[in-house]
């Protein structure tokens, strides 16, 4: 008995030594991060199951709180991405209301014309006015040359997020592979808490999730279903940055016509994913990069352009209305220019849709939709024609390509627009945009003034789509036109040809900007995303703050609630994985009285021995 009991109370103070052991591991990694709080267990055994040997160590956490984590983890990364970059992009157009604003500065400019409206023969009043339209020019311009750069800095960091994303990757296929190799449990579950760790710090970039194997490895997949690790096979990550981005930098599915960089994920097996289409990748730091280099910050460029063409064509363009009757509408397109376009709202049963003809000194061609003032169009250019009774058969040939139900008929640049024979279809409204000055001369037309013009060249803008969108990036090149410089007269001109001064025309400009209508692009975001927006350009630029400035505040707050989820899933995961000093200290001292019971029986059995030894 004797012996047995020896033998009880030699396991017995082994596996408690064990258990000690473990005990002094965790209090010595206390507050290390990725450590996991360790427990070994005691196997019963022995005649009677009197005796006791070590189990295996095990690490002791709730699965669904680190799937929370990783969750909340791949949000923050996403808010905070894009919080930081909106910020920015909000700090670009100043406070509302103050002076430096982009509206404020619009408001000198405007102010300085009804100053120049009372006092025509002020040749210092001509000089505020074209001193303060070079101000506003040159705040738009450094406005959108700031949106580029802060798309080729998020080109960058894509860049650099997909490399260290491509190195977490390969230490979780290293690691599950030395943990199908592993059979020692302390050593096993080191080497788990590494690579816990490692698809932690991967959830900062992509949305993941884990499918435990039998074999004790992991397969990392994205939220979409992209396999990027499959037990010790991982994917490597690739970047094609592009460097410097411009207006016309956009992604496509084509390699060959796209012009950003994307992620490639090569497989194992040699195949590639095309991580950066979208939906590919859902959250993390680089969803949120994807998001602001291709949605957000191409939408603000589209604003400072839109808001640089309507300063443009507000003073230079003329609306003419058609006239309609039973379903058809009569139209003077006379002045036409490359870019102008021919809107036709057409009612086919009882739904309304515009059709959207662009004049081009080219043969006819379609357009996206979305580089015009209405997304849901449907848009074709059409020639114009050298000899004006033309105009009908041009614009005939432009509507069978979209809209086949419609026709033009007419003998001069007055046409009639209509359905086809037999059709039910209606022409519900026809205008025409037409750019009155024939070039940057501002004896070309009157009141209309070519204010501003596009670029080195001082051209005319027209918003022509002949060799290119004139629109796109028109925010960067955006000037004063330079004929005015060197003839300031010509702001108060009574007439094309008449210099008498006169405020009419001043005033007539300060009217275009401030009172005016103008149509601006459903693509610019300002009053939702499905019709035209309709606003004054001193209104639209307001808009445009706003939307920023709402657009900023909306995303600081997502990412302060999301911050505060992630916070809380950390405190939920670390309340059950990590190690409580006091609870530690508490089974130590358990351990230590069961060591101290083991070596009492070693006592104890030893005297016995001793005793029988000497009888």
């Amino acid at each position: 008995m004797s012996l047995n009991a020896l033998t009880n109370a030699t396991a017995g103070l082994a596996a408690t030594q064990a258990a000690i052991g473990i005990v002094s591991q965790n209090v010595a990694n206390a507050g290390v991060a990725g450590y996991v709080k360790r427990t070994i267990s005691s196997v019963a055994t022995g005649t009677n199951n009197l005796g006791v040997l070590s189990g295996a160590v095990t690490r002791n956490f709730d699965a669904a709180a680190l799937k929370q984590l990783r969750l909340e983890t791949s949000g923050a990364a996403y808010t905070a991405t894009k919080a930081d970059v909106v910020g920015q992009l909000d700090k670009l157009y100043g406070t509302p209301g103050s002076s430096t604003a982009l509206d404020g500065t619009l408001n000198t400019f405007t102010e300085a014309l009804q100053e120049l409206s009372a006092n025509p023969t002020s040749a210092a009043a001509r000089t505020t006015v074209l001193g303060n339209a070079s101000a506003l020019a040159g705040q738009i311009n450094s406005a959108a040359s700031t949106v580029q750069q802060l798309r080729t800095g998020v080109e960058a960091q894509l860049g650099a997020d997909t490399k260290t994303a491509s190195g977490l990757l390969a230490s979780i296929g290293t690691l599950n592979a030395k943990i199908q190799n592993t059979s020692d449990s302390a050593s096993l579950a080191g080497l788990q808490d590494q690579r816990d760790q490692a698809v932690n710090s991967l959830s900062n970039y992509m949305d993941v999730q884990t499918v435990a194997q039998s074999d004790g490895t992991v397969s990392i997949l994205t939220q979409s279903g992209v396999t990027l690790v499959d037990r010790s096979n991982a994917a490597s990550l690739s970047f094609d940055g592009q460097g410097s981005l411009g207006v016309n930098s956009i992604y496509t599915s084509d390699p060959k016509t796209r012009t950003v960089g994307t992620i490639t994920a090569t497989l194992a097996g040699g195949g590639k994913i095309d991580l950066g289409a979208p939906g590919a990748i859902r959250s993390g730091s680089l969803a949120a990069g994807f998001e602001l280099r291709d949605q957000i910050l191409p939408q603000a460029q589209r604003q400072l352009d839109d808001l640089a063409g309507g300063l443009a064509s507000a003073l230079t363009d003329k609306t003419m209305t058609g006239t309609v009757t039973g379903g058809s509408a009569a139209i003077d397109l006379s002045g036409i220019q490359a870019g102008n376009t021919l809107t036709i709202s057409v009612k086919s049963g009882a739904t309304t849709q515009n059709v959207i003809l662009i004049a081009s000194a080219n043969a006819s061609t379609s357009v996206p939709a979305s580089q015009t003032n209405d997304a849901t169009a449907l848009v074709q250019t059409f020639q114009i024609p050298i000899d004006p009774t033309k105009y009908a058969d041009a614009v005939a040939a432009a509507l069978s390509a979209i809209a086949p139900n419609l026709t033009a008929t007419g003998s001069s640049s007055n046409i009639t627009i209509g359905p086809k024979m037999g059709s039910t279809d209606a022409v519900v409204s026809a205008t025409a945009g037409i750019t009155v000055p024939s070039s940057p001369d501002p004896k070309t037309a009157w009141p209309q003034i070519a204010l501003f013009t596009d670029g080195s060249k001082n051209a005319l803008f027209t918003g022509s789509f002949d060799g290119g969108s004139q629109l796109t990036g028109f925010a960067q090149r955006i000037q004063v036109n330079t004929a005015l410089s060197g003839n300031t007269a010509s702001l108060t001109a009574a007439g094309a040809n008449d210099n008498t001064a006169s405020g009419a025309r001043a005033q007539a400009i300060f009217t275009a900007l401030t009172s005016t209508q103008q149509t601006f692009s459903s693509s610019s975001g300002i009053g939702g995303i499905a019709a035209p927006f309709s606003a004054t350009v001193a209104g639209f630029a307001q808009n445009v703050i706003a939307s920023q400035g709402a657009a900023s505040a909306n995303a600081a707050t997502l990412n302060d609630t999301q911050q505060t989820a992630l916070s809380t899933a950390q405190a939920r995961f670390s309340s059950g994985a990590g190690v409580n000093i006091d609870e530690e200290m508490s089974n130590l001292i358990a351990l230590q009285n069961a060591y101290g019971a083991n070596a009492r029986v070693l006592t104890a059995a030893r005297d016995m021995l001793n005793q029988l030894l000497q009888i």
